[in-house]
């Protein structure tokens, strides 16, 4: 693992021939229509936007899925396709699992309404946010996010990078909210701290 020092850690652009705009959308092999949109639309709230044939193979449906900030999530489908909930096991170039924001005002309900779709998850402190990990209907890890801090989006590049400095003068295994909570102190962001539950806090728990 290379050293915290040997890559410099900020949220300036770097000196490369372009710089990307943002998340277009993220394509997933997925299973079948119906288990697919019962989960992203049904359970998670994701409007379904589009729906038309794979271009690349007409034989298979594409689904967009609005994730609720605009970045579309999207899904090579067929209905000769059956879920699997296995946990997925993928190599390097694979995906280890998607992460969408939620209201951190209704983290319990969230988990609640998981429950109430018997399925199974665990909560983590993950230092600078608060995360919840269950599956979807094929085996892929799902984190929902709840932040810490009511920071501006816009900023949020420029924060994770003061918190990483913080961290490293701290000598610290991983940002921890102290870590997050000096670097908004330092660059003047005046951000109010949500109530969040008590949680397993640091790493491991999720393969």
């Amino acid at each position: 693992m290379a050293d915290d020092t040997t890559e410099p850690v900020t949220a300036a652009p770097p000196e490369s021939p372009f710089q990307t705009l943002g998340t277009d959308h993220i394509t997933i092999w997925g299973s079948n229509a119906e288990a697919t949109i019962e989960y992203y639309r049904d359970l998670l709230g994701m409007s379904l936007v589009l729906r038309q044939p794979n271009l690349d193979d007409p034989s298979q449906e594409h689904l967009f899925f609005d994730t609720g900030d605009g970045t579309i999530l999207t899904f090579f489908v067929s209905d000769d396709r059956q879920s699997n909930s296995r946990p997925q096991r993928s190599g390097v170039g694979g995906v280890h699992h998607l992460c969408f924001n939620i209201d951190p005002d209704r983290f319990e309900a969230v988990a609640e309404a998981l429950e109430e779709a018997g399925r199974s998850y665990n909560v983590f402190d993950r230092g600078i946010f608060f995360s919840l990990y269950t599956r979807d209907h094929d085996g892929l890890i799902i984190e929902l996010t709840a932040d810490k801090f009511d920071i501006p989006d816009d900023r949020k590049g420029e924060v994770l990078a003061k918190t990483q400095e913080k961290r490293v003068a701290d000598g610290a295994e991983y940002a921890k909210t102290e870590h997050l909570a000096a670097a908004l102190d330092e660059l003047g962001i005046e951000a109010e701290a949500y109530d969040l539950p008590d949680a397993t806090s640091g790493v491991g728990g999720v393969n």
